[in-house]
This record gives structure tokens, sequence and C-alpha cells, in this order.
């Protein structure tokens, strides 16, 4: 597979769409990092890595906040990078964007008070 963050977001709108409660999917650390991002804006229950099995299993139900889905932005054929004054909102101005700066994966309110910018990978509202 090559755009793993593709195959990241897609599992979660699925699972989302079908109303499953909990999600597996193959370890990565880029992934971990999105979901610790989801996790802390209250996006998704819990996530647990399970690094002998190679899996994440990601807790949909009982998240704090509800989210209508999630868009890739930045993609392997079209890279979508930002400074940190122009880092974008979401579309209706709630939910959040979660960015690939030199600090780390954060959350785009986040990179703005860092003044950081970076990739734009993915959206949330």
């Amino acid at each position: 597979m090559i755009d793993t963050i593709a195959d990241l977001i897609n599992r979660i709108n699925n699972a989302k769409g079908a109303s499953h409660k909990t999600l597996e999917l193959p370890y990565s650390n880029p992934k971990l990092a999105i979901l610790a991002v989801l996790k802390k804006e209250g996006y998704i229950a819990d996530f647990t890595d399970q690094k002998e099995a190679k899996t994440i299993v990601i807790n949909l139900d009982g998240a704090p906040r509800v989210f209508k889905k999630i868009n890739r932005l930045s993609r392997p054929g079209r890279r979508f990078y930002v400074n940190s004054r122009n880092i974008p909102r979401p579309k209706g101005g709630y939910g959040i964007v979660v960015i690939s700066t030199p600090k780390g994966i954060l959350s785009g309110e986040v990179a703005r008070k860092n003044h950081v910018g970076g990739e734009v990978m993915c959206e949330v509202y």
C-alpha cells in the first residue's frame, strides 16, 4: 500500500458510517501520531497499539466529540504545505486540521500557537 494515511482515514470513515464500536488496522508510527491528535481533541475514545501483533485497535464508541467526516488534503501526488499564518480552518468553522510539522504531528490550533507550519495531512469536521 502506498498511502497508509489515506487507508487510516478511509477505515475510520467506513467504520463510523457502519456504526462499528472498534476498528483494527496495521501498525505504523505516523498513524499513532494522528490518532493521538484525534484522541486529544476528543474525536476518538481511545486507541491501543499492539507492537507484537503489529496492529492498532481504535475504540470509536464513547468519544466526547462527534465528527461527520475526515478528509485527506495532502496526497503523495500532490503535497499541501502551509506556513503558520496560512493554516486552513475546517469547513464551517467546526473541527480540526492535522498538520505534520518539524515539532511532530499537531492539530492546526497547536501549530498556530507554536508558529510552525508544515504539511496539511487531513481535516476533521
